[in-house]
């Protein structure tokens, strides 16, 4: 009987609060699906010039001045997404996400998606609607705050303005407001 008792004296597991996600977090995670490691080469006519490279270099400046970190990544792999949503959910303010072709074919992302409750931005570099049927449909979209598409690579500092809208006011300095000039 006395082996089922715990011991009372022994010492409380110290509260590790680095170890706590938080929503006050200014690390934004820009996620980007397969085939956007051949922006600026494949159908220019449809994504632009621009390569990735230069989308994130747009990501990290338009990051710094809303007082952002931003993380910028790129799969062909779904599964290599699903694993960085989850880490997001817990380090991340926020998730800037343009899925490519899995917006339209991914249960397995919206399904990480929701278990975020950091605001989620949907990107699309073309405007989807004007495209092939088979892209309207975006289960993405069923959990995201909002959806930019058809302004080209701009979408994504447009989705950081906005996460900067969307992002608690308390995240922000004593003498800041977030998104404000």
């Amino acid at each position: 009987m006395r082996d089922r008792i715990p011991d009372r004296r022994a010492p409380l597991p110290q509260f590790d609060r680095a170890k706590v996600p938080t929503p006050m977090s200014r690390l934004i995670y820009v996620i980007n699906g397969p085939n956007l490691n051949l922006l600026g080469k494949r159908e220019p006519h449809i994504y632009g010039s621009e390569t990735l490279a230069d989308v994130e270099a747009d990501c990290r400046k338009a990051g710094a001045d809303l007082g952002f970190d931003i993380r910028f990544l790129q799969s062909n792999r779904e599964y290599e997404i699903i694993d960085w949503i989850h880490e997001a959910r817990e380090a991340a303010g926020g998730i800037v996400i343009n899925p490519a072709a899995f917006t339209h074919t991914s249960v397995a992302i919206l399904d990480a998606l929701s278990a975020c409750s950091c605001p989620i931005l949907e990107v699309h570099i073309s405007n989807v609607h004007k495209r092939e049927s088979f892209r309207h449909q975006s289960y993405v979209s069923l959990v995201a705050s909002g959806v930019i598409a058809g302004f080209g690579t701009q979408g994504y500092t447009l989705a950081l303005q906005r996460m900067a809208k969307l992002m608690p006011a308390a995240s922000a300095g004593p003498d800041e407001t977030p998104g404000t000039d």
